[in-house]
């Protein structure tokens, strides 16, 4: 399997990206991966010289990259030769089988829809995140950012994909599908929501459950909740900022710790037609690894063809 990586894009790249592919490359289970590394070919040869995963790893140089402040659409169609370019376009022409990084994520989204396209009857890919639950498992959640506005038949496919996810990718079997939403009654919510709750409960294949509310988020009421992108956007940054205070307080709670995004490594653009995953730009070594191993998982799981299938 051939993982490409955008070794210049992120807050602390490229030291960090590179310490995160040595270390992935050490790893048992990524044992059968090779990493396209899309970048700086002097500064990436330079850092890897002291290593010996030189046979494991193929560089692909690219004189570009786009900052993590940078209009999405604008850098995509002006920086050709940028890093995220480069390896979008190497995962459209099938000579890598998953590209990750932690760059721009406007950009990525923008690249992913220009080169790697949507998949025929997607509306609007997604992005996603695990929510931790109070019993260990996690939950899914979509959309937390990509499409702030949106249309009821547009979060009715984000049913469709987040149960696809949670079944093929997390593992759960028949996952349970909420709208999150201020009431549990079929009539609470906004006009979206309320437009949205029966596309929901007459989407075949789905198990739609109906709505659930804020304070069910980590309790095991649901496997995916769906929202708009603002409200999920909200939600995770809440989640994030409530983690690094408490952290700061010195209270140590293992549950506390599974909201650290470190150990997640990253999300999946769902609904492109090529495995895509996105990283925090704060991501260091630790969470390149785990980029690196969702990537793999996702690749696995041919999501892809799965959601092809469903629709």
């Amino acid at each position: 399997m051939k993982i490409g990586i955008d070794v210049m894009g992120g807050d602390f790249a490229p030291n960090e990206t590179l310490k995160g592919v040595i270390s992935a490359l050490s790893e048992p289970d990524l044992s059968d991966v090779q990493l396209t590394l899309i970048g700086d070919k002097a500064i990436i040869e330079t850092q890897l010289k002291a290593s010996d995963v030189a046979n494991r790893v193929e560089i692909v140089h690219a004189d570009e990259t786009i900052g993590m402040a940078e209009h999405p659409t604008r850098a995509i169609s002006q920086k050709r030769n940028s890093s995220i370019n480069i390896g979008l376009k190497l995962l459209a022409e099938g000579q890598i089988d998953g590209f990750a990084g932690a760059g721009n994520t406007g950009a990525m989204m923008v690249g992913a829809l220009y080169t790697v396209k949507a998949i025929d009857g997607i509306l609007r890919p997604s992005l996603t995140s695990l929510v931790p639950k109070i019993d260990g498992s996690n939950g899914l959640i979509l959309d937390v950012g990509a499409n702030a506005d949106v249309k009821p038949d547009v979060m009715g496919q984000f049913g469709i994909l987040g149960s696809l996810y949670a079944q093929h990718v997390l593992g759960i079997d028949n996952p349970r599908v909420g709208l999150l939403s201020i009431g549990e009654e079929k009539e609470k919510g906004n006009m979206l929501n309320q437009a949205v709750y029966p596309i929901l409960e007459n989407t075949r294949g789905i198990n739609f459950i109906g709505n659930i509310e804020g304070r069910d988020l980590f309790s095991d009421t649901a496997d995916v909740i769906v929202c708009d992108g603002f409200t999920g956007n909200i939600v995770l940054k809440t989640c994030e900022g409530f983690f690094y205070k408490l952290k700061k307080r010195g209270i140590k709670d293992d549950f506390l710790d599974r909201f650290n995004f470190e150990s997640y490594g990253g999300t999946a653009i769902l609904g492109v037609n090529k495995p895509i995953i996105i990283g925090h730009g704060i991501s260091k070594a630790n969470t390149f690894v785990n980029m690196i191993r969702l990537t793999k998982q996702v690749v696995l799981s041919n999501l892809i063809q799965k959601i092809k299938a469903k629709l």
